[in-house]
């Protein structure tokens, strides 16, 4: 059974201050609380393979990112717990605001399965919470640029 997840979030700092935290991939533990640890195992252009490990009993994942434009990051999770895509979509709306947006697709794995709706409870709460401290970060980056 598909989880779909979505929710996004206006932000005032640009979308270049906001490209530049996300993209930073090896510090998704400071942002996203699910996430304990990151290892790059490969990269090729755009692409990047990665082991995580993830709050979850200490879970392993194997995730494959791809960086699309600068507006575009796609987590395609191949191993783990649970498997499927996060998009994380960034959208212009003037020079110093912009938007996040998160959309999850993905399907929990064994056991957990029988805890679906507490685990999409957790991922959405988690993902809002990932989104905000990265909002943050991006408005006092921005506020220290503009003084």
């Amino acid at each position: 059974m598909a989880i779909i997840i979505s929710t996004s979030k206006d932000i005032n700092s640009p979308k270049e201050i906001i490209w530049k935290i996300i993209s930073d991939i090896d510090n998704d533990p400071n942002y996203w609380q699910g996430i304990r640890e990151t290892r790059n195992l490969k990269k090729e252009g755009n692409t990047i393979e990665r082991e995580t490990i993830i709050s979850f009993r200490q879970s392993k994942s194997q995730e494959i990112v791809t960086f699309e434009r600068s507006n575009q990051i796609t987590t395609s999770i191949i191993k783990g717990p649970i498997i499927g895509k996060k998009v994380l979509k960034l959208t212009e709306i003037s020079d110093n605001k912009c938007s996040l947006a998160v959309n999850w697709d993905i399907q929990i794995q064994g056991i957990m399965r029988m805890f679906t709706p507490m685990v999409k409870k957790h991922i959405l709460k988690g993902t809002i919470k990932a989104i905000d401290r990265i909002a943050k970060e991006g408005e006092n980056r921005y506020n220290k640029t503009s003084v």
